[in-house]
């Protein structure tokens, strides 16, 4: 890569051998990984293990990847027979993705390919044995790969190059990350799935499809940014594969999509200078990648430790990051005080209570005299039927003698809003909530209820929602539908008799609503249903006591 210059694609710089391995022809290799997704290694290559207490795989010889890796914390579904997350698969495998580390050169020099075979220096990289990977190309250049890997997710990559020449060669070391198909998300607008990186200063978010309709427009460029240190690579819902380079190094970082197969989408760093090897010297360059899981205090660990910029926006806190962040905080405080987050959403939900008292106690004293003086205003309407002016005129100086504010009723609703959707996004996106369980059939606080009334709670062998998934009912929400309308019995009805209908069926619709959310999340807002039926029964009662004389006519 000459000039700064980004990777090229290896169809515009290789030919596929007999074996179907991609090896260079140019005096410049394009890194081993770009271009097209038809042209693959096989999978039956030399192998190194991947054996630490949460990462299993391997690493392959052939081309220098990680290819191959597994979460062993963390399995498909709460049956725990499922198989182990994978994060990485081989490129013959359904999903493939790895992350691989090379070189270029603008001098001619012969650098590794994807059909380089490395050697090992062991069987196996565990954390107390890194693995150095070695090649010679035969004219004075001998390439090593030194890895290490922590007792988490992350290895440390250190890339050097031995020159025994007379002269100086030109090197630029680079890293990437790479999917080979495109994968399904969850198409969910909370959450953001596809590349991701913090370039240049900023977060630069990258669906799959617009990287395809950009890469499309501009030669495979989806985005490239310029900046010292930060990290790319891919984001799933509660995973990540990521490039980490060094931070005190300038970068250009590129988003590509290749067309062919399944599609491919390639992040790539690359210093923005080139390396120079001195004659019988060496030059080395140390960066990292991280696959794993997205914990939040792991990636802050690695943020505040480890000076990796913003690492902890891999998490998807959204726009109101100001919420949702703290919210999570108090949650895991909770949980790991109480040792179940159910119990943690309980004990969150009456915090958010007390926060609000005084605001809700407002409203609900309001309430309660609304409710009280529904005689007296049903009196005013009858009086002045036949002139709504007239009508309205009185109404207006009843609430005024007796200090109501009719509007006050909107309030406890209003601040529950961004409560919820905040609540809702951080048992939708952090991975310490999935497969959280809770007490009796919850199993899982990030799913929804697994029961259904429409087949009797699973007395019948039948699953109704194959047919529609609004044939899903599960219990929570029938109990947070209950709930709903409790609460609602004890709120003036609205004058307009429309109106009074249409709020008749608002728990019906919250029920079936809700029914398809987390369980966690209609557990909130149930426990915080009973809770605003305790304090508004209260309010009532004291408001009875206190001005007994508003409910007369």
């Amino acid at each position: 890569i000459a000039n700064g210059a980004q990777p090229a694609s290896v169809a515009e710089t290789s030919q596929t051998t007999g074996t179907g391995i991609v090896a260079a022809t140019g005096a410049t290799a394009a890194p081993p990984a770009a271009g097209s997704a038809a042209v693959q290694p096989p999978r039956l290559v030399p192998r190194i293990k991947i054996d630490s207490a949460h990462l299993g795989g391997s690493i392959s010889l052939l081309g220098a990847r990680l290819d191959d890796i597994v979460l062993n914390d963390y399995r498909d579904s709460i049956d725990k027979d499922s198989p182990l997350v994978r994060l990485l698969e081989p490129s013959q495998d359904k999903e493939p993705a790895f992350i691989q580390f090379g070189w270029t050169s603008d001098t001619g020099a012969k650098v590794p390919d994807n059909a380089t075979l490395w050697t090992a220096s062991a069987s196996a990289l565990t954390r107390a044995q890194p693995v150095t990977l070695s090649w010679d190309n035969g004219a004075g250049l001998t390439f090593e790969i030194a890895l290490a890997i922590d007792d988490n997710y992350m290895f440390t990559v250190s890339q050097r190059v031995r020159n025994a020449t007379d002269a100086v060669v030109t090197l630029k070391p680079w890293s990437l990350v790479r999917r080979d198909y495109t994968p399904e998300t969850a198409g969910y607008s909370v959450l953001h799935e596809g590349l991701i990186g913090w370039v240049d200063g900023s977060q630069h978010d990258v669906t799959y499809s617009s990287a395809k309709s950009d890469g499309e427009k501009h030669e495979g460029v989806a985005f490239t940014g310029a900046s010292t240190g930060g990290w790319a690579g891919f984001t799933d819902k509660y995973w990540l594969a990521a490039v980490i380079p060094d931070q005190a190094q300038p970068v250009n970082t590129t988003y590509r999509y290749f067309a062919g197969g399944k599609g491919a989408y390639q992040v790539d760093v690359v210093p923005a200078t080139a390396q120079a090897v001195p004659p019988h010297g060496e030059a080395v360059l140390t960066s990292r990648a991280f696959a794993g899981a997205k914990i939040v205090k792991l990636l802050k660990q690695y943020e505040e430790t480890g000076g990796i910029t913003h690492f902890s926006y891999a998490v998807d806190w959204g726009w109101f990051f100001f919420i949702t962040k703290p919210f999570f905080l108090m949650l895991d405080w909770f949980n790991s005080v109480l040792g179940n987050f159910g119990l943690a959403i309980l004990a969150f939900t009456i915090c958010v209570k007390g926060v609000f008292f005084p605001l809700a106690n407002y409203s609900y004293r309001s309430m309660s005299k609304m409710k009280l003086l529904g005689p007296k205003m049903a009196a005013i309407k009858e009086q002045f039927k036949d002139d709504q002016a007239k009508q309205q005129s009185e109404i207006m100086k009843l609430y005024k003698a007796e200090k109501v504010n009719p509007a006050s009723g909107c309030l406890p609703m209003l601040i529950q809003i961004p409560v919820f959707f905040s609540l809702y996004k951080v048992i939708f996106i952090t991975i310490e909530m999935r497969q959280a369980p809770f007490y009796g059939w919850i199993h899982d606080l990030s799913a929804i209820d697994p029961t259904n009334v429409f087949n009797a709670f699973g007395l019948i062998p039948f699953d109704p929602s194959i047919i529609t998934p609004y044939l899903h009912l599960g219990l929570w929400p029938l109990i947070m539908g209950i709930t709903m309308f409790f609460q609602q019995k004890l709120n003036p009805p609205p004058p307009d008799p429309v109106q009074a209908k249409l709020f008749q069926f608002m728990p019906i619709i919250f029920t079936f609503m809700l029914a398809r959310f987390p369980a966690g999340l209609v557990i909130y807002w149930s426990w915080n249903n009973t809770l605003t039926i305790a304090q508004q029964w209260l309010i009532m009662r004291q408001t009875r006591l206190s001005r007994p004389g508003l409910a007369r006519t």
